[in-house]
Protein backbone atom coordinates (compact mmCIF):
# COMPACT_ATOMS: atom_id res chain seq x y z
CA UNK A 1 0.00 0.00 0.00
CA UNK A 2 1.25 3.49 -0.90
CA UNK A 3 0.29 6.62 1.01
CA UNK A 4 -0.09 9.59 -1.34
CA UNK A 5 0.12 13.19 -0.09
CA UNK A 6 -1.21 15.70 -2.60
CA UNK A 7 -0.06 19.31 -2.24
CA UNK A 8 -1.94 22.02 -4.12
CA UNK A 9 -0.06 24.66 -6.07
CA UNK A 10 -1.99 27.33 -4.13
CA UNK A 11 -0.01 26.29 -1.07
CA UNK A 12 3.30 27.24 -2.65
CA UNK A 13 4.88 30.67 -2.49
CA UNK A 14 6.70 31.68 -5.68
CA UNK A 15 8.91 34.12 -3.74
CA UNK A 16 10.02 31.37 -1.35
CA UNK A 17 10.14 28.37 -3.72
CA UNK A 18 11.13 25.79 -1.14
CA UNK A 19 8.56 26.74 1.51
CA UNK A 20 4.93 25.67 1.69
CA UNK A 21 2.54 28.64 1.83
CA UNK A 22 0.22 28.62 4.84
CA UNK A 23 -1.90 31.76 4.46
CA UNK A 24 -3.52 31.18 1.06
CA UNK A 25 -4.78 27.63 1.51
CA UNK A 26 -8.56 27.41 0.86
CA UNK A 27 -10.65 26.51 3.93
CA UNK A 28 -11.71 23.22 2.38
CA UNK A 29 -8.06 22.20 2.23
CA UNK A 30 -7.39 22.66 5.94
CA UNK A 31 -5.89 19.18 6.13
CA UNK A 32 -3.23 20.27 3.64
CA UNK A 33 -2.63 23.52 5.50
CA UNK A 34 -1.55 21.44 8.51
CA UNK A 35 1.50 20.12 6.64
CA UNK A 36 4.70 21.57 8.13
CA UNK A 37 7.56 19.55 6.59
CA UNK A 38 7.81 17.39 3.48
CA UNK A 39 10.74 15.18 2.50
CA UNK A 40 10.26 14.08 -1.09
CA UNK A 41 12.54 11.24 -2.22
CA UNK A 42 15.53 12.69 -0.36
CA UNK A 43 18.95 11.11 -0.91
CA UNK A 44 22.37 12.31 0.19
CA UNK A 45 25.71 10.99 -1.01
CA UNK A 46 29.01 12.33 0.29
CA UNK A 47 32.16 12.32 -1.82
CA UNK A 48 35.28 11.86 0.28
CA UNK A 49 38.95 11.35 -0.44
CA UNK A 50 40.21 7.78 -0.14
CA UNK A 51 43.81 6.56 -0.02
CA UNK A 52 42.82 3.18 -1.47
CA UNK A 53 40.37 4.24 -4.15
CA UNK A 54 43.05 3.82 -6.85
CA UNK A 55 42.75 0.06 -6.35
CA UNK A 56 39.26 0.20 -7.86
CA UNK A 57 40.46 1.67 -11.14
CA UNK A 58 40.42 -0.81 -14.02
CA UNK A 59 42.97 0.83 -16.27
CA UNK A 60 46.68 0.43 -15.53
CA UNK A 61 47.38 4.09 -16.36
CA UNK A 62 44.57 5.43 -14.14
CA UNK A 63 45.67 3.16 -11.29
CA UNK A 64 49.19 4.47 -11.60
CA UNK A 65 48.03 8.09 -11.57
CA UNK A 66 45.81 7.58 -8.53
CA UNK A 67 48.60 5.73 -6.74
CA UNK A 68 50.98 8.60 -7.59
CA UNK A 69 48.53 11.19 -6.26
CA UNK A 70 48.08 9.09 -3.16
CA UNK A 71 44.31 9.31 -3.04
CA UNK A 72 41.10 9.18 -4.99
CA UNK A 73 37.46 9.89 -4.28
CA UNK A 74 34.81 7.51 -3.08
CA UNK A 75 31.07 7.96 -2.63
CA UNK A 76 29.34 7.26 0.68
CA UNK A 77 25.53 7.09 0.59
CA UNK A 78 24.20 8.64 3.82
CA UNK A 79 20.47 8.69 2.95
CA UNK A 80 18.56 6.86 0.23
CA UNK A 81 15.12 7.85 -1.07
CA UNK A 82 13.56 9.05 2.19
CA UNK A 83 10.00 10.40 1.95
CA UNK A 84 7.61 11.54 4.68
CA UNK A 85 5.27 14.36 5.66
CA UNK A 86 5.00 15.91 9.12
CA UNK A 87 1.96 17.88 10.22
CA UNK A 88 1.72 20.71 12.67
CA UNK A 89 1.23 19.53 16.23
CA UNK A 90 3.41 16.42 15.91
CA UNK A 91 6.51 15.56 17.90
CA UNK A 92 8.54 13.19 15.74
CA UNK A 93 11.26 11.06 17.28
CA UNK A 94 14.19 10.05 15.05
CA UNK A 95 16.11 6.93 16.06
CA UNK A 96 18.80 4.75 14.52
CA UNK A 97 22.21 3.29 15.28
CA UNK A 98 25.38 5.39 14.98
CA UNK A 99 26.09 6.26 11.36
CA UNK A 100 22.55 5.48 10.22
CA UNK A 101 21.93 8.95 8.69
CA UNK A 102 20.05 10.78 11.48
CA UNK A 103 22.37 13.79 11.63
CA UNK A 104 22.42 14.04 7.84
CA UNK A 105 18.63 14.18 7.84
CA UNK A 106 18.72 17.03 10.39
CA UNK A 107 21.17 18.98 8.21
CA UNK A 108 18.88 18.57 5.21
CA UNK A 109 15.83 19.70 7.17
CA UNK A 110 17.59 22.88 8.31
CA UNK A 111 18.85 23.63 4.79
CA UNK A 112 22.53 23.52 5.87
CA UNK A 113 23.20 21.13 2.98
CA UNK A 114 21.27 20.22 -0.15
CA UNK A 115 20.26 16.65 -0.95
CA UNK A 116 21.90 15.05 -3.95
CA UNK A 117 18.42 13.90 -5.01
CA UNK A 118 14.89 14.85 -3.97
CA UNK A 119 13.80 17.97 -2.10
CA UNK A 120 12.84 19.14 1.39
CA UNK A 121 10.00 21.64 1.83
CA UNK A 122 9.00 23.49 5.01
CA UNK A 123 6.50 26.13 6.08
CA UNK A 124 9.25 28.13 7.82
CA UNK A 125 12.95 27.94 8.58
CA UNK A 126 13.47 25.19 11.17
CA UNK A 127 15.19 26.10 14.44
CA UNK A 128 18.04 23.72 15.25
CA UNK A 129 18.69 23.55 18.97
CA UNK A 130 22.26 24.61 19.63
CA UNK A 131 22.62 26.43 16.29
CA UNK A 132 20.23 29.36 16.46
CA UNK A 133 20.66 29.58 20.24
CA UNK A 134 24.44 30.05 20.24
CA UNK A 135 26.11 30.42 23.64
CA UNK A 136 29.11 32.57 24.61
CA UNK A 137 31.37 30.96 27.23
CA UNK A 138 32.88 34.16 28.57
CA UNK A 139 29.62 35.71 29.80
CA UNK A 140 27.00 34.63 32.32
CA UNK A 141 24.00 32.45 31.65
CA UNK A 142 21.80 35.52 32.19
CA UNK A 143 23.63 37.42 29.44
CA UNK A 144 23.50 34.36 27.19
CA UNK A 145 19.72 34.33 27.54
CA UNK A 146 19.59 37.90 26.25
CA UNK A 147 22.10 37.26 23.44
CA UNK A 148 20.34 34.06 22.39
CA UNK A 149 16.95 35.77 22.21
CA UNK A 150 18.38 38.68 20.21
CA UNK A 151 20.08 36.23 17.82
CA UNK A 152 16.71 34.57 17.22
CA UNK A 153 15.03 37.84 16.24
CA UNK A 154 13.51 39.11 19.49
CA UNK A 155 13.72 42.75 20.54
CA UNK A 156 15.49 43.64 23.82
CA UNK A 157 12.08 44.19 25.41
CA UNK A 158 10.84 40.80 24.23
CA UNK A 159 14.04 39.16 25.47
CA UNK A 160 13.52 40.66 28.92
CA UNK A 161 9.91 39.44 28.94
CA UNK A 162 11.04 35.89 28.09
CA UNK A 163 13.72 35.68 30.78
CA UNK A 164 11.55 34.26 33.58
CA UNK A 165 10.17 31.55 31.28
CA UNK A 166 13.67 30.57 30.12
CA UNK A 167 14.96 30.48 33.69
CA UNK A 168 12.06 28.26 34.75
CA UNK A 169 12.50 25.81 31.87
CA UNK A 170 16.27 25.52 32.37
CA UNK A 171 16.01 25.09 36.15
CA UNK A 172 19.47 26.65 36.54
CA UNK A 173 18.41 29.24 39.16
CA UNK A 174 21.47 30.96 40.70
CA UNK A 175 23.78 29.33 38.13
CA UNK A 176 22.47 31.81 35.56
CA UNK A 177 24.65 34.45 37.22
CA UNK A 178 27.81 32.39 36.67
CA UNK A 179 29.98 32.44 33.50
CA UNK A 180 28.99 29.80 30.97
CA UNK A 181 32.53 28.35 31.05
CA UNK A 182 31.73 27.02 34.53
CA UNK A 183 28.73 25.03 33.21
CA UNK A 184 28.76 21.31 32.57
CA UNK A 185 27.73 20.14 29.09
CA UNK A 186 24.37 19.11 30.52
CA UNK A 187 23.74 22.55 32.02
CA UNK A 188 24.65 24.23 28.71
CA UNK A 189 22.27 21.91 26.82
CA UNK A 190 19.46 22.76 29.21
CA UNK A 191 20.03 26.46 28.69
CA UNK A 192 20.11 26.01 24.90
CA UNK A 193 16.82 24.12 24.99
CA UNK A 194 15.19 26.78 27.16
CA UNK A 195 16.28 29.61 24.84
CA UNK A 196 15.35 27.79 21.63
CA UNK A 197 11.84 26.92 22.80
CA UNK A 198 11.10 30.31 24.38
CA UNK A 199 10.39 31.91 20.99
CA UNK A 200 7.59 29.44 20.15
CA UNK A 201 9.34 27.95 17.10
CA UNK A 202 7.19 26.70 14.24
CA UNK A 203 9.60 23.85 13.48
CA UNK A 204 12.08 22.79 16.18
CA UNK A 205 14.88 20.25 15.72
CA UNK A 206 16.57 18.80 18.81
CA UNK A 207 19.61 16.54 18.41
CA UNK A 208 20.58 14.57 21.55
CA UNK A 209 20.09 17.61 23.83
CA UNK A 210 17.50 16.06 26.15
CA UNK A 211 19.53 13.09 27.36
CA UNK A 212 20.96 15.19 30.16
CA UNK A 213 19.24 16.48 33.26
CA UNK A 214 17.26 15.08 36.13
CA UNK A 215 13.64 13.90 36.26
CA UNK A 216 12.40 17.42 37.03
CA UNK A 217 14.08 18.83 33.92
CA UNK A 218 12.64 16.05 31.75
CA UNK A 219 9.20 16.85 33.17
CA UNK A 220 9.61 20.55 32.34
CA UNK A 221 10.88 19.60 28.89
CA UNK A 222 7.84 17.46 28.12
CA UNK A 223 5.51 20.21 29.32
CA UNK A 224 7.23 22.76 27.08
CA UNK A 225 7.15 20.48 24.03
CA UNK A 226 3.44 19.90 24.64
CA UNK A 227 2.93 23.66 24.65
CA UNK A 228 4.85 24.00 21.36
CA UNK A 229 2.61 21.35 19.79
CA UNK A 230 -0.55 23.02 21.11
CA UNK A 231 0.55 26.22 19.39
CA UNK A 232 0.58 24.29 16.09
CA UNK A 233 4.32 23.80 15.93
CA UNK A 234 6.13 20.54 15.22
CA UNK A 235 9.23 19.05 16.81
CA UNK A 236 11.90 16.60 15.60
CA UNK A 237 13.72 14.88 18.46
CA UNK A 238 16.85 12.80 17.76
CA UNK A 239 17.82 10.60 20.68
CA UNK A 240 19.34 7.25 21.62
CA UNK A 241 17.17 7.21 24.74
CA UNK A 242 14.11 5.15 23.86
CA UNK A 243 12.55 6.16 27.17
CA UNK A 244 12.76 9.81 26.15
CA UNK A 245 11.36 8.99 22.71
CA UNK A 246 8.39 7.07 24.15
CA UNK A 247 7.65 9.81 26.65
CA UNK A 248 8.02 12.85 24.40
CA UNK A 249 6.97 11.76 20.91
CA UNK A 250 3.70 11.15 19.10
CA UNK A 251 5.43 9.40 16.19
CA UNK A 252 8.83 7.85 15.44
CA UNK A 253 10.99 7.61 12.31
CA UNK A 254 13.58 4.82 12.36
CA UNK A 255 16.51 5.53 10.02
CA UNK A 256 18.85 2.60 9.45
CA UNK A 257 21.58 2.12 6.84
CA UNK A 258 20.47 5.40 5.27
CA UNK A 259 16.90 4.18 4.70
CA UNK A 260 13.62 5.00 6.37
CA UNK A 261 12.87 1.66 7.98
CA UNK A 262 9.77 2.50 10.05
CA UNK A 263 7.38 5.40 10.57
CA UNK A 264 4.64 5.06 13.14
CA UNK A 265 3.58 4.48 16.74
CA UNK A 266 6.47 5.11 19.20
CA UNK A 267 5.83 1.98 21.26
CA UNK A 268 5.83 -0.34 18.23
CA UNK A 269 8.79 1.27 16.44
CA UNK A 270 10.89 1.35 19.63
CA UNK A 271 10.08 -2.33 20.26
CA UNK A 272 11.34 -3.31 16.79
CA UNK A 273 14.44 -1.15 17.25
CA UNK A 274 15.20 -2.69 20.64
CA UNK A 275 14.94 -6.19 19.17
CA UNK A 276 17.21 -5.22 16.26
CA UNK A 277 19.93 -3.67 18.44
CA UNK A 278 19.64 -6.51 20.95
CA UNK A 279 20.47 -9.07 18.26
CA UNK A 280 23.42 -6.98 17.08
CA UNK A 281 24.76 -6.59 20.62
CA UNK A 282 24.52 -10.36 21.14
CA UNK A 283 26.43 -11.07 17.92
CA UNK A 284 23.41 -12.36 15.97
CA UNK A 285 23.58 -10.40 12.68
CA UNK A 286 21.30 -12.84 10.83
CA UNK A 287 18.53 -12.39 13.41
CA UNK A 288 19.04 -8.61 13.25
CA UNK A 289 18.65 -8.71 9.47
CA UNK A 290 15.39 -10.64 9.83
CA UNK A 291 14.04 -7.88 12.10
CA UNK A 292 15.29 -5.27 9.61
CA UNK A 293 13.51 -6.83 6.64
CA UNK A 294 10.37 -7.64 8.63
CA UNK A 295 10.08 -4.05 9.84
CA UNK A 296 10.75 -2.60 6.41
CA UNK A 297 7.90 -4.64 4.93
CA UNK A 298 5.50 -2.90 7.34
CA UNK A 299 6.43 0.57 6.04
CA UNK A 300 3.85 2.17 3.76
CA UNK A 301 5.67 3.98 0.91
CA UNK A 302 4.89 7.70 0.70
CA UNK A 303 4.39 9.40 -2.66
CA UNK A 304 4.38 13.20 -2.75
CA UNK A 305 2.22 14.62 -5.55
CA UNK A 306 1.34 18.14 -6.67
CA UNK A 307 -2.18 18.73 -7.97
CA UNK A 308 -1.16 20.23 -11.29
CA UNK A 309 1.89 18.01 -11.70
CA UNK A 310 4.35 20.83 -10.98
CA UNK A 311 6.72 21.36 -8.10
CA UNK A 312 8.18 24.50 -6.49
CA UNK A 313 11.22 25.93 -8.20
CA UNK A 314 14.57 25.05 -6.72
CA UNK A 315 16.01 27.88 -4.64
CA UNK A 316 19.21 29.53 -5.84
CA UNK A 317 22.36 27.69 -4.84
CA UNK A 318 23.81 28.90 -1.57
CA UNK A 319 20.64 30.73 -0.49
CA UNK A 320 19.56 30.51 3.14
CA UNK A 321 16.05 29.44 3.98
Amino acid sequence: MTTTTTILDDELDDDAPEELLQDETPPEDAHLKSIAVVADGVSMTYRVRSATEHLRSRGRFSRALRRLWGSGQTEIPALQDVSFTVRRGETVGVIGTNGSGKSTLMKLLTGKVRPTAGEVYATSTPVMLGVNAALVKSVSGRENVKLGCLAMGLTPEQADAKYDLIAEISGLDEALDLPLKTYSSGMASRLQFAIATAVDPDILLIDEALNTGDAQFRSRTKKRLDEVREQAGCVFLVSHSLGTIRQMCTRVLWIEEGRLLADGDPAWVCEQYSEYTGHHSAGRPRSARIVYERTRQQLEPVHIDFASGTRPKRAASGSQR
